[in-house]
């Protein structure tokens, strides 16, 4: 990290609390359907309702939350979305050890955090560049939130693995209500002071338009949404597809499975860690078009494995290291162009925007992972989700993404904010 990034304090409690924060989160990724199915012993289909119903509140409220966050003090607001997450999340080992938690309760919870995460989700993002002031270091800001997120994608599954092992999977929960204790208290030792948002005429279906033209209309921004929507439909649908086949088919332990998502997450924690080296070396749109397509080629290892289990075990390993190691390079390349490609004033509708379509694909990816599945089958369901991951490499050769030789200056904001700024292309 840069002196300027390590000087920022305020910056580092930020990044420390969402580091925490997002340990946590990784936990209840493997806790919460753990628990569906052992304690309630979930279908494949439950399986797939509850994933759905974690992420199908970006679907109907990321674009208002949007609108509301780019009016408001994004610190409050993730304060709050992350006071309601742990109280939510506290609930479930508490309504257990009662014997008052159900299939029912729990997907009714599963969805509310689902709602908490938005709000917060929208906010963070356009928080970071309040905090870290200079656009020069967006990309390198980018990249250490990234590495936090690979790092606790290479922690997270393993500790889970052991904490449902070892507390069964509700108590588990435990561990990620306190990791957004750990978050609200970083975000309240900020001093950094957040300015109020510039007055303007407030019109929900105006500014919904206005997000939503502005990412639409820019070729660069309106293709790393398409993709990041495709890319994420995969990702959900492969994850679910093969917890489903991990513990029915394969027969694979909580810790087992953990163990798998740890050692492969380590592929995140190297891509965002070398990320800054190869964008200064290489051109930036043949990195995320490599990147992307190792992200979308890595689930086909998943179909292909056989053999004695430790062969297996390995090329599951390998599939996932793949898929992540694509996933941190990519990363921090699309969060830095949507960083440059918007003013602040756009910053919350142009995430919402993005949240709507990216958690909207890993929405519907859970639900048809846990149909699927249980029209088919676990495997032959995963087959069909890698071969339709696969065909959408074809769909980076021809985006503008891939094109681009360097990052582009940053976006003023203007009093007209339709989009007028183009990033150079080869």
């Amino acid at each position: 990290m840069s002196s300027a990034l390590w000087r920022n304090h305020d910056f580092l409690r930020f990044w420390f609390g969402e580091t925490v924060s997002l340990l946590g989160t990784q936990v209840t990724n493997l806790a919460l359907p753990l628990t569906a199915i052992h304690a309630f012993h979930a279908t494949d289909e439950q399986v797939g309702l509850l994933r759905f119903l974690q992420l199908v509140p970006y679907l109907g409220l990321a674009l208002i939350f949007g609108v509301w966050v780019d009016r408001a003090r994004r610190r409050r607001v993730m304060l709050g979305a992350n006071i309601a997450r742990m109280a939510l999340l506290g609930l479930i080992p508490a309504l257990y050890g009662l014997h008052l938690l159900d299939l029912g309760v729990l997907l009714v919870i599963a969805c509310a955090v689902g709602v908490a995460s938005v709000l917060f989700d929208v906010s963070w993002m356009s928080y970071v560049p309040t905090l870290v002031r200079d656009p020069r270091h967006y990309v390198e800001a980018s990249a250490r939130m990234g590495v936090s997120s690979s790092a606790a994608e290479v922690a997270g599954p393993g500790l889970a693995g052991v904490l449902v092992g070892a507390l069964t999977a509700p108590v588990a929960l435990v561990v990620d209500a306190c990791s957004y204790l750990a978050s609200v208290i970083s975000l309240l030792l900020i001093r950094t002071r957040e300015p109020r948002p510039a007055p303007r005429e407030r019109h929900l279906g105006r500014e919904l338009r206005d997000g939503l033209r502005w990412v639409l209309a820019d070729p660069v921004l309106r293709w790393l949404a398409i993709v990041g929507f495709c890319c994420n439909f995969s990702m959900v649908t492969v994850w679910t597809m093969f917890l489903l086949y991990g513990t029915r088919e394969a027969g694979l332990e909580p810790a087992t499975l953990g163990g798998i998502l740890a050692t492969a997450s380590v592929g995140g924690l190297v891509g965002s860690l070398i990320s800054r080296k190869v964008i200064s070396r290489f051109p930036v749109g043949r990195v995320y078009l490599a990147a992307q397509s190792a992200l979308l080629l890595g689930p086909t290892l998943v179909v292909v494995a056989a053999g004695p289990p430790p062969v297996m075990t390995a090329l599951f390993t390998l599939s996932f290291f793949t898929t992540y190691l694509g996933l941190g390079v990519a990363g921090v390349i699309i969060v830095s162009l949507r960083q440059t490609l918007t003013p602040p004033s756009m910053m919350g509708r142009m995430t919402a925007v993005f949240r709507t379509l990216l958690f909207g694909g890993g929405a519907l990816g859970g639900l048809c992972a846990g149909l699927l599945a249980g029209a088919v089958g676990a495997h032959a369901a995963l087959a069909v989700a890698a071969a339709a991951s696969a065909a959408v490499v074809i769909g980076l050769f021809v985006s503008p993404v891939s094109r681009l030789r360097e990052m582009p200056p940053p976006t003023p904001d203007p009093v007209d904010t339709r989009p007028g700024h183009r990033p150079a292309l080869a």
